[in-house]
């Protein structure tokens, strides 16, 4: 089963048929809310809204284990997260969607694995390629099939939040070799490949990072809440031909 992760401007799924909602327990706490069942083009679906349906957790406080527990439990295999970024690459510009191949991770704090207890054996994951290349493959070949350009490639870097970077943060992720900024995609993607679930990604970007483009002296968190919204159009319309590309 697929299972449809939306941060900003995605907290619900317009093309999604609701057959009933569900709130879930897990040992690791709630998740961010409950769980839409329903299909997308006839294919089972289970949405689930990052930040809640209020956007009221900041991307520190999110349940990320408690997100993927749940959904591993309700039989998902194949999770694609959709967040919203900023450009730090000249290229990547407001409104384009990324599907990225590698992620840096600069957030602290978080509870980052399921390998947390000294009582229970532990193992290493291999994270060398972070996202599913099969899922990644997907997700690309359905934006082909929607006719919404779709960038393949791009280095993810995670940062705590919920505050946007200064200049000299920016400078620092772009040196380190990050072409992209946000603040879910970790331990989101790690937490995944702990329960051998298939995860990518769908970044839309919503705005240039700060010190790039015409952010050079603040980012204007209206525009970036309108450009996300006015993506999610595109996103449904590859998220559409996602299920149809569902493997055999």
């Amino acid at each position: 089963m697929l299972a449809i992760i939306g941060g900003r401007g995605l907290t619900e799924l317009a093309n999604l048929k609701i057959t009933h909602r569900q709130v879930m327990r897990t040992p690791f706490g709630e998740p961010s809310g409950a769980f839409l069942f329903g299909t997308l083009n006839g294919h089972e679906v289970i949405f689930l809204a990052r930040h809640g349906f209020g956007y009221t957790i900041p991307p520190h406080l999110v349940n990320y284990r408690a997100n993927l527990w749940a959904l591993r439990e309700q039989g998902v295999g194949d999770v694609v997260s959709v967040a919203t970024v900023g450009g730090i690459r000249a290229d990547l510009v407001p409104g384009m969607l990324v599907v990225p191949d590698q992620i840096i991770d600069y957030t602290h704090g978080r509870e980052d694995t399921f390998f947390g207890n000294r009582n229970t054996s532990y193992r290493n994951i291999d994270f060398t390629l972070p996202y599913s290349e099969k899922l990644r493959a997907r997700i690309l070949q359905s934006a082909k099939l929607a006719q919404q350009p779709c960038l393949d490639g791009g280095v993810y870097a995670t940062t705590q939040g919920p505050r946007l970077d200064s200049i000299a943060e920016i400078n620092r992720y772009e040196k380190d070799g990050a072409h992209m900024v946000g603040m879910t995609g970790m331990p989101e993607a790690a937490l995944a490949r702990e329960l051998d679930m298939n995860y990518a990604m769908i970044a839309v970007v919503a705005n240039y990072a700060a010190g790039r483009g015409d952010n050079l002296r603040g980012i204007n968190i209206e525009g970036v809440n309108a450009t996300a919204m006015s993506a999610m159009d595109n996103v449904r319309a590859i998220l559409e031909c996602v299920v149809n590309c569902e493997e055999e």
